[in-house]
């Protein structure tokens, strides 16, 4: 949860006895007051104060100073302060700092030349701007690589002002002849970067007449020729594309991951050919494994899973370079690679990956890695999904996987047992070997739910005579000798030190709650500690073979019941394939009692908890079964329960193919678009790349890959006018909601003829809405419009209410003006999405949340399942539970 934390903040607002007080230090002698006095000033323009009268006393003792400290406080000051009055023109004060400005430019000191020319790049009054022009061109031939460096910035950010072609008419080509003859890395940047903002065809002449050089320039100068190749190779000026496209390849080689980067990305939006994504894809699986940074990982594998997404054929071959960064030790990472992977399986490669994710599964085995449960359960999911999809690989890593049946990570056991139920009933080649191997590792699983399933498998999938009689032996040997406790004559539970007694268990039952079953009815569960003794085997050998023992003993009669419905149905099918009639009776026999055993430790006083009512039932219902079997009976519990997990299985695979092509994107061409066929084209002069660049520009015009589906419609939906028409400002919101942001995009529009000062959209939230930051005032002119964005975050889930003004002042009207907007009222709704999740997840949430609340409805609906679909659409939700 997000709570407000209050942080005070001791700061003194201005005062005259404060601007008195700075005014002394300023016109005393002493350096470091003045400097310190310089800082107060400063910080107290930033704070929104004025100080007006501090402006002479400034120009009289604080420009004369030689001090640098000072100097570039000055200029700080200078920066921060109003240089036009209400009518929008410059102050006539602002002259008296022209000279002081052009001495600086012309001072010996470099660094006092440097951070003045610094300090132009950040003016835009011309008024100011237009005598200092002089020295600042005087300064581009300075000796100094510092001095050229801002004084090339200075003349790009005059060049870009309204004015500035007047100011500096010539500057582009003073740039180029500087660029020329200029050996500075950061200079020569500079003036690339001006030429591509103010003369773009002259930096594109000085990159082509370079292009052998370009490898040998500097990173800097690397970068800004990538993004002016970006800028000018857009449709429709894709004359020389191919001559860009092999500059951007040449400097793939570059050393500069910073470089490589760009070039990746730059290759991308410029080429759609096979060859250029490839190459992409490389550069960034080489990325991927040289950095270090878990945040530059992402950052590329979320590039890779853009390339997946357009070029999945082509990003197919570069999947086990991306599998190396599963080497990473951050689990986020690893998380995201193996779901990059997992959607570019195909049956070339799907041998490869599955065998790399073998050997990372023996690795958690060390104990060395940090988190390894959690990893090996990321890679157990991972390879499931693999077998699922490519039934052939289940046979390599099955085996592997079933030796994590008894591993402490319950998750990690559990997603073993429901891959291995899902391989045995998909796969029937494996069938054999995956029972006799359940069979022969049954006494190493310690999770009550790993158990119920694999006891579950055994029942359902036992079928020849040896794997009928192996089961039921397990089964026994796991349970133990019977009865589970023996009553002495006087009444008592026996004692465990008698040597009479086979197996004597104490309990401590610790802890009892409800659960969820998958039905959605509920269950008591029962944490308890046990303590096991015998007189012949030792405390460690008996409960590392006894595990049903221990479980069933701890109170957990749900796993009870599930030990009875295995053995009835093991016997049930032992007496199908048994041909001695005595076998099989003394195997029903044996099943019977230790169905009664369970029940009289459930009924009587021996633990604290008797036996809940739905497993006795189902305990009672195997007895009667087994005393009294009919071929209806028998035809249901043999074939019907593999029949219904048959369907799930089907149901599930039918669900996760409707939700790939939901995701797949659909493209649409146009009737009357136009298609230009290559093959009638010339093709002299071509490359190879652009001839597969033509190719798949003429694919994606016939299939309709250069149209986007727009949602104007759900836009327009979105904007919410917030003032009248006839209101002195209009303004309007777009709202968009993002998880637990909303950002408010406000047009504010002066629709009068005067200048709006100050101008300030005020908000305020009521609900559990937070305002992030305060939009900033604007000036804004007759007729004119601004965008103002404004970030609300949400910390709960009810509906709350965005309300505020838009205030601000006149030069006529001495007081502020407002004007009151609508209010926006945020909708839980807004933030809610559908979405899916793992079944064992869902019973996690359930069962650690107070999610249930009971709410009476009203409704005409007759029909539950036109009520649930109703309910899922209002609420904006997704049944998780096949229909």
């Amino acid at each position: 949860m997000d709570k407000p934390s209050t942080l005070l903040v001791h700061f003194d607002k201005g005062s005259a006895a404060m601007a008195n007080e700075i005014k002394a230090d300023l016109e005393g002698s002493d350096v470091a007051a003045k400097v310190e006095a310089m800082k107060r000033a400063v910080m107290l323009l930033l704070n929104g104060e004025t100080l007006p009268t501090l402006f002479i006393t400034i120009v009289r003792y604080v420009l004369p100073s030689e001090d640098h400290t000072i100097q570039k406080l000055l200029l700080l000051y200078l920066e921060i302060i109003d240089k036009r009055d209400a009518a929008g023109r410059v102050l006539p004060e602002m002259i008296l700092i022209c000279q002081n400005l052009r001495n600086n430019l012309q001072h010996p000191n470099e660094y006092i030349r440097g951070v003045t020319l610094r300090f132009l790049c950040r003016l835009s009054e011309p008024e100011v701007l237009e005598p200092l022009v002089p020295s600042i061109l005087e300064n581009l031939e300075h000796r100094h690589h510092f001095i050229r460096r801002h004084a090339l910035s200075a003349i790009s950010a005059i060049y870009r002002l309204p004015q500035g072609d007047q100011l500096i008419p010539d500057a582009p080509e003073l740039v180029e002849r500087a660029l020329a003859s200029e050996q500075d890395a950061s200079a020569r940047r500079n003036a690339f970067v001006m030429l591509c903002l103010c003369g773009t065809e002259r930096a594109v002449a000085y990159l082509l007449s370079n292009a052998e050089r370009v490898m040998e320039w500097p990173d800097l100068l690397q970068m800004a020729a990538v993004d002016l190749i970006r800028k000018v190779c857009r449709p429709p000026n894709r004359a020389d594309k191919g001559r860009y496209i092999k500059i951007i390849f040449s400097l793939r080689s570059s050393p500069s991951t910073a470089v490589l980067y760009e070039c990746a990305g730059a290759i991308v939006s410029l080429s759609s050919a096979p060859t250029a994504v490839r190459a992409a894809a490389e550069t960034y699986c080489q990325l991927l494994s040289s950095q270090s940074d878990n945040n530059v990982r992402l950052i590329l594998l979320d590039r890779l899973n853009e390339l997946h997404t357009s070029h999945r054929d082509v990003m197919v071959d570069v999947v086990m370079d991306v599998l190396r960064a599963l080497a990473s030790p951050n689990l986020d990472v690893k998380r995201k690679v193996l779901d990059l992977v997992l959607d570019l399986l195909t049956l070339r490669n799907v041998e490869e990956v599955v065998l790399y994710l073998k050997k990372e599964v023996v690795k958690t085995q060390s104990g060395e890695l940090e988190k390894g449960g959690e990893y090996r359960q990321m890679l157990v999911e991972a390879i499931h999904a693999c077998a699922v999809e490519y039934p052939e690989v289940a046979g390599s890593v099955v085996h592997l996987l079933m030796d994590f049946l008894g591993d402490t990570n319950v998750a990690a056991a559990v997603d073993v047992v429901l891959f291995v139920r899902e391989i045995i009933e998909t796969n029937p080649k494996l069938c054999v070997s995956m029972i006799q191997r359940l069979s022969d590792t049954f006494y190493q699983i310690r999770a009550s739910r790993v158990c119920s399933i694999a006891l579950w498998i055994l029942g359902e999938y036992s079928l020849s005579l040896s794997e009928v009689e192996s089961a039921i032996a397990t089964i026994k040997q796991c349970l133990g000798d019977l009865p589970f406790f023996t009553i002495s004559e006087e009444g008592e539970s026996a004692d465990s030190s008698k040597p009479a007694q086979p197996v004597v268990n104490s309990v401590t039952v610790s802890s009892r709650r409800p659960v969820v079953l998958a039905d959605g009815t509920y269950a008591t569960q029962s944490a308890a500690t046990e303590a096991i003794s015998t007189p012949s085997v030792t405390p460690g050998s008996l409960a590392s073979t006894l595990n049903l023992r221990s479980l069933i003993l701890s109170g957990d009669f749900f796993l009870a019941a599930v030990v009875a419905y295995t053995l009835t149905k093991l016997v049930l099918r032992l007496e199908e394939v048994q041909p001695s009639k005595v076998e099989a009776n003394k195997a029903c026999t044996g099943a019977l009692l230790v169905m009664t055993s369970i029940l009289q430790l459930g009924l009587s006083s021996y633990l604290p908890q008797p036996i809940d009512n739905d497993s006795y039932d189902r305990i009672v219902l195997c007895v009667r079964l087994l005393c009294n079997t009919g071929d209806d009976v028998r035809r249901i519990w043999l074939q019907s329960c593999r029949q219904s997990f048959a369907k799930m299985l089907a149901e599930k695979q039918f669900r996760e193919t409707e939700e790939m092509r939901a995701k797949a994107q659909i493209s649409h061409a146009q009737p009357d678009d136009l298609i230009d066929f290559y093959h009638l084209k010339s093709r002299k002069g071509m490359s190879q790349l652009e001839l597969e660049d033509e190719v798949q520009d003429d694919l994606k015009a016939a299939t309709g890959g250069f149209t986007k589906e727009t949602d104007d419609a759900n836009r327009l939906n979105r904007i919410l006018q917030l003032t009248g028409f006839s209101d002195p400002v209009y303004a309007e919101a777009f709202v968009t909601v993002h998880h637990y942001d909303i950002v408010l995009d406000v047009t504010v529009v002066n629709r009068t003829k005067e200048t709006l000062q100050n101008l300030c959209l005020e908000l305020a939230t009521m609900g559990d809405l937070k305002l992030v930051d305060r939009p900033q005032n604007y000036t804004l002119a007759p007729e004119s419009s601004k965008q103002v964005r404004a970030n609300i975050k949400v910390s709960s889930t009810e509906t709350g209410v965005i309300f505020g003004n838009i205030v601000y002042e006149t030069s006529n009207v001495m007081e502020r003006s407002v004007v009151v907007l609508n209010d926006i009222h945020i909708d839980i709704m807004d933030y809610i999405s559908p979405a899916t999740c793992a079944d064992v997840t869902f019973r996690n949430m359930w069962a650690e949340f107070e999610w249930e609340n009971k709410v009476a409805v009203n409704t005409v609906i007759q029909d539950e399942k036109k009520f649930l679909n109703h309910v899922i659409k209002s609420t904006n939700m997704k049944c998780l539970t096949p229909p």
